[in-house]
Order: C-alpha cells, then sequence, then structure tokens
C-alpha cells in the first residue's frame, strides 16, 4: 500500500517536471511576437533608470543654492553669482545663470530670458518620456497580435490534422498563443507605472524652477 503511494507520488513528480517550461522555452513557444516585446521591454528599462538617475540629480533641494545667490546679488557680486551658478548643474541654476547675465535689462527682458531657458530644461528633463508612453501602449496591442497570429496557426494545425483533434494539440495551440498576450501586458503595465512615475517627478521639478525664477524676480525689484 504504501509502496502504491510512493509510486503515485514519484509519478506525479515526474510528470509536474515535465510539464514545467522554463522562460526560454516559454518565449521560444510564443513565437516571433515575443522578439519585439522583450526588445521593447529592455527599451523601456533603459529609459526608466536614465531618467530617474537624471532626474534624480535635478531635484535637488534649491533653497540653499538661492540663499548664496541672493547674499551675492544683495552685495552686489554679480560674478560670484555668476560662478556659483556655472558649478551647480541643476537647471534651476542654469535659468538663475542666465537671468543673472541679464541684469541691467528691464525686467521683463530678464523674465523672458528665463522663460526660454525653462522651456529648454523641460524639454530635456521630459526627454524619451513619450518614448516610454508610446510602449506602455505598443507593447499589449503587439501582444494581441502575436496572439491572433497563434490562434490561426493553431486553427490551421486543426484544420490539418486528420481524424479527431488530440485536446493536446489544442490546448498548446491555445496556450502558445496567449503566451505574447501575457508578455505585451506584462510589458505595458509596468512601462505605464514607469511613465506616471517620471512624469510625476518631472512635474516636482518644474514647480521648484517656478517657484525659484519668481524668488529671483522678487530679489531684482527688491529696493537698494
Amino acid at each position: 500500500m504504501i509502496a502504491q503511494i510512493l509510486t503515485d507520488a514519484a509519478e506525479t513528480a515526474a510528470t509536474t517536471t515535465d510539464q514545467q517550461l522554463s522562460l526560454w522555452e516559454l518565449f521560444k513557444a510564443g513565437g516571433l511576437m515575443m522578439y519585439p516585446i522583450v526588445l521593447l521591454s529592455f527599451i523601456a528599462v533603459y529609459i526608466f533608470f536614465e531618467r530617474f538617475l537624471t532626474l534624480n540629480k535635478a531635484s535637488q533641494d534649491p533653497n540653499q543654492f538661492m540663499g548664496k545667490v541672493k547674499e551675492l546679488v544683495q552685495k552686489g557680486d554679480i560674478n560670484g553669482a555668476k560662478i556659483l551658478c556655472s558649478h551647480n548643474e541643476s537647471p534651476i541654476a542654469r535659468m538663475i545663470e542666465k537671468g543673472i547675465s541679464r541684469i541691467g535689462s528691464p525686467l521683463k527682458n530678464i523674465e523672458a530670458s528665463i522663460e526660454n531657458v525653462g522651456r529648454i530644461e523641460i524639454f530635456k528633463l521630459e526627454k524619451n518620456l513619450s518614448t516610454l508612453a508610446t510602449i506602455s501602449g505598443a507593447a499589449p496591442m503587439m501582444g494581441f497580435l502575436g496572439t491572433v497570429i497563434g490562434m490561426v496557426q493553431a486553427f490551421i494545425a486543426i484544420a490539418q490534422e486528420e481524424g479527431s483533434v488530440s485536446p493536446k494539440l489544442l490546448s498548446s495551440g491555445i496556450y502558445t498563443a496567449m503566451l505574447t498576450t501575457v508578455a505585451g501586458l506584462i510589458v505595458g503595465i509596468v512601462a505605464y507605472l514607469a511613465y506616471n512615475f517620471l512624469v510625476t517627478r518631472v512635474q516636482k521639478i518644474v514647480h521648484k524652477m517656478e517657484y525659484s525664477s519668481i524668488e529671483f524676480i522678487d530679489l531684482l525689484q527688491e529696493p537698494r
């Protein structure tokens, strides 16, 4: 009795092992559409980490920097303020540096110069985010396309089968077709979450840029 139970358990374990598929086997079973989906996943990962590191550098707290700029400008040390800005690699520093270089011009010209630099900096911050958004929408669609192609291939194989169609043939055709949908949805959802995370970070930096530029303009309007 015990020997029979152990034999059945061993057979069940062997069957389970045989049915387990590695990621590589699942990738191959998904067909040609798995290649562009995997490529999109690598591009999405690269964009996310590249933007994440860039935005981390740009999101420095501007309070200390603006305090030093205010102190130098109030002392009349314009060159010192320019040097301070040039040693800071944040977008806020580049905006303020442009404003300092225009001191002596009408206030509207200074504001316009700062706004122009701000637009350029925002464009740099948002670099490749549109690509990430495209991947979040394109990956699931490519997955659906792969599923449709796989289903067509499965039904062609069933139509060519002589006699009764085995359940194994039917089920294997369907599950391999669904693999691309699963892969596409995983890549799309992750890319969508990454895109929204990065957009939120950009919005916070833009808010700091606007606040710092207003603070700088107020500084120039203070009575001397």
